[in-house]
């Protein structure tokens, strides 16, 4: 008699017969009763040995992040971590660089650690369509949507970004400003920044808002010593900017920090957004209006969602999580 008998005459999954033997909390309390009559009823005794051998070899959840800077990221880590052992489940996390391959690192862990599943932070959805057809563990991409991919294994929860970047020019608009500058990562049209980056396009079409990507857009990373050097070229070009939509905090931090430097006070002379609604943007002086994306819904609905199709087959589930759009002190009226 083994784990995969119970499981067989209990009608459960393996991960939640197991989970049941191991005593976690994450089993409703019907799954138990049934798991433990068949256990009663076949007099099975657990085999500790093969249960230690079987730890030893088998595979954490895998959290891969893109990005090594990203402090929305390094938020969204803690709490999927502290839910993951909740769950009585392990992670390892692997922090990659902004422009690796993610992908091709997850297939090299699928050969060399055997996973049981993925949680992937970021993610570039062209290396998604070329090389996430071979991997076939569960997994779940945050701040990104999936969804027109069409792998029956990859969910997805991520913030309406199009949206979330109209609120914002709406709300410099309102507050008078018409010569806004955009401070953005990677435009490729499958990127998180593009989709911002329409957003802003739309609102300015709506609101009659001039804005030359060429004069008013400037790239680059998720990082504020690019945010700090992309904000001083942007501002060397166009020197009436009155604010600046900066397409992450991490970005925004770095800007405040190029502003201060080129003389110029934050909101007095130059508003800044940011985007994320890390906590470190309300502690900073001045306090960052930014859009707060909420990392614990994310990462619970991650969570709950790879769990549950490691244990069943389940289709994939791909949703927009809300966001808010927080006042700070970092925008001024003109």
């Amino acid at each position: 008699m083994t784990i995969k008998d119970i499981a067989r005459l209990s009608g459960c999954g393996v991960a939640t017969v197991s989970r049941v033997l191991n005593g976690h909390p994450d089993v409703s309390e019907k799954t138990r009763q049934k798991v433990m009559a068949v256990v009663k009823e076949q007099g099975f005794q657990p085999n500790n040995n093969a249960k230690h051998l079987k730890q030893q070899a088998s595979s954490s959840i895998a959290i891969l992040v893109k990005g090594t800077m990203n402090l929305l990221f390094a938020d969204l880590v803690e709490k999927l971590q502290a839910l993951l052992q909740d769950a009585g489940e392990t992670a390892a996390v692997y922090y990659l660089d902004e422009d690796a391959n993610e992908v091709d690192f997850a297939q090299q862990l699928v050969r060399e650690r055997r996973p049981r599943g993925f949680l992937f932070l970021g993610g570039n959805l062209e290396l998604f369509k070329a090389g996430f057809a071979p991997i076939t563990v569960p997994s779940v991409m945050l701040t990104n949507t999936a969804e027109k991919l069409g792998f029956e294994n990859l969910s997805s929860f991520t913030t309406d970004d199009t949206l979330a970047a109209r609120r914002v020019m709406e709300l410099l608009a309102e507050q008078g400003h018409r010569c806004i500058g955009i401070l953005g990562g990677d435009w490729a049209c499958s990127q998180i920044s593009y989709r911002r980056l329409v957003g802003c396009q739309e609102a300015c079409k709506a609101l009659n808002i001039p804005l030359d990507m060429d004069s008013q857009c400037e790239l680059c990373r998720y990082s504020m010593p690019d945010a700090y050097a992309a904000t001083r070229r942007l501002m060397k070009r166009r020197k009436d900017l009155t604010a600046i939509f900066a397409l992450s905090d991490v970005m925004a931090l770095g800007a405040i920090r190029a502003l201060r430097d080129l003389g110029k006070r934050v909101p007095e002379d130059i508003s800044v957004v940011g985007y994320d609604g890390i906590v470190t943007g309300q502690y900073f002086i001045p306090k960052l209006t930014t859009v707060q994306q909420d990392t614990q819904r994310l990462a619970k609905r991650g969570v709950e969602t790879l769990l549950r199709r490691i244990d069943s087959d389940l289709p994939p589930i791909h949703e927009l999580v809300p966001f808010q759009l927080i006042s700070g002190e970092s925008v001024a009226q003109l």
